[in-house]
């Protein structure tokens, strides 16, 4: 049997609901990209443009090369991901997310972010002090500080996601009918308006 490798998209997406995990894993079903991930990913790219022409001001950097859509993949976590921009520095790496969104970052980014984090640091042994969402309407930056604490919630999370697949739990509905309104699966699940 092939060992499992998650992408650390999951991570966000398995603490936004745990079922759209269940839905790519374990019962795999198609699914139509809303209008709100069309928009998303149109904005990305226009960001992507401007971004490499910005100085590195607006994430409290001096200094440091920006490296884009960059691919990471970790064997001793089995995780892998393509993350927005990193700003390579002498001695530490600093990930760097972007959101279109209007609001402030939520848990399942803070944990997405936390699990470049961990790859960077396997993949570059460097230290990550640091990583960064920032906020695309707004141009919002908000800095999340590593440490063990985080890693360590991150290695449960990835355990915990593998659990579900292997064990192929359906699990329970995500809380707050927002989420269920925008979701792509939301024509699977049976207990959802």
């Amino acid at each position: 049997m092939n060992k499992l490798i998650l992408n650390v998209t999951d991570i966000k997406q398995y603490i936004y609901c745990p079922r759209i995990i269940y839905y790519t894993y374990c019962q795999p079903v198609s699914k139509k990209r809303t209008f709100k991930m069309e928009f998303g990913s149109k904005q990305h790219d226009i960001v992507d443009q401007l971004e490499k022409r910005r100085t590195l001001k607006r994430y409290n950097l001096d200094k440091g090369n920006k490296i884009f859509k960059h691919k990471v993949f970790s064997e001793k976590y089995s995780l892998s991901g393509k993350l927005d921009m990193l700003v390579k520095q002498e001695r530490e790496i600093v990930p760097i997310e972007m959101k279109y969104t209007n609001s402030r970052p939520g848990l399942n980014h803070k944990y997405q972010l936390a699990g470049y984090m961990l790859l960077i640091e396997d993949k570059f042994e460097l230290p990550v002090r640091k990583g960064i969402i920032h906020i695309i309407p707004t141009k919002d930056s908000y800095f999340y500080k590593n440490n063990d604490q985080l890693r360590k919630k991150v290695k449960q999370l990835i355990f915990e996601i593998k659990e579900l697949i292997e064990k192929e739990h359906y699990p329970d509905k995500a809380s707050g009918w927002k989420k269920c309104k925008e979701c792509e699966f939301k024509n699977y699940c049976g207990d959802v308006g």
